[in-house]
């Protein structure tokens, strides 16, 4: 009966996320913050993600106040702002290993790269020296995490598992090209600690039409709430 118990509130708990998609960070995170613990975290990542979100974010071991969600999330909302007057950048609300808000932006292969290439376009370096310069080193107490992807096309004159082998490495080439320009715009090295190609995995869209294989074709980029910023919103010092 408990089991069942908690299902119930797990679902109603989605409704609630579900029927509050135009909340703010500041309002989400209060409610995660205040003891929608892990379990809400996934939920909403998921929901906001458009398949498998990445996993961010080193768990803290225990769960993050009311009051420090609420602080985590207003910082988000607006490095969320500062995101969404990028050119080519989509922004969306996700969660992160603590269930706190963060900030998830996606650049798409077609604005950062060529096709089979992690050589990075005059367009996507504009775009991202914006990135870097308007948003990342305005908050620099936010980590950062970069995941590159693919679609799932075969390479000519490769096995299948060739294939996805160097769709792998590609993705990696592409996520290491982003990150390497961030840092030569003067983001801190401290910051960015995850860059990490994920091939083929987590498709957004159908692979089967070329506009869902362009989706898939992408790079992600995540703001989440650092140990320092965790401590400073718990201390109510976070500004």
């Amino acid at each position: 009966m408990k089991k069942t118990t908690n299902i119930v509130a797990l679902l109603l708990s989605g409704c609630l996320i579900l029927s509050g998609c135009g909340m703010s960070n500041t309002a989400k995170g209060g409610l995660i913050g205040g003891g929608g613990g892990a379990a809400l975290g996934a939920l909403v990542g998921g929901l906001a993600g458009k398949g498998k979100s990445a996993a961010i974010g080193a768990a803290v071991g225990a769960a993050v106040g009311t009051g420090a969600g609420v602080l985590i999330g207003k910082k988000m909302d607006k490095a969320a702002q500062q995101a969404q007057q990028i050119e080519g950048a989509e922004v969306e609300q996700v969660t992160d290993n603590n269930g706190l808000q963060a900030v998830k932006v996606t650049f798409d292969s077609g604005i950062l790269f060529t096709t089979s290439s992690a050589t990075l376009s005059s367009a996507a370096k504009a775009s991202l020296s914006k990135f870097a310069n308007n948003v990342l080193n305005q908050n620099r107490d936010m980590d950062v995490a970069i995941y590159g992807y693919t679609d799932n096309q075969g390479w000519r004159n490769s096995t299948k598992e060739q294939s996805v082998q160097k769709n792998l490495n590609l993705s990696q080439e592409r996520a290491q090209s982003v990150s390497s320009y961030l840092l030569g715009c003067g983001v801190s090295a401290s910051q960015i600690k995850s860059v990490e190609g994920m091939g083929e995995s987590n498709p957004v869209a159908d692979n089967s039409t070329e506009a869902g294989r362009q989706e898939n074709r992408r790079v992600e980029v995540y703001m989440y709430a650092s140990q320092q910023m965790i401590q400073q919103a718990e201390a109510g010092t976070l500004q």
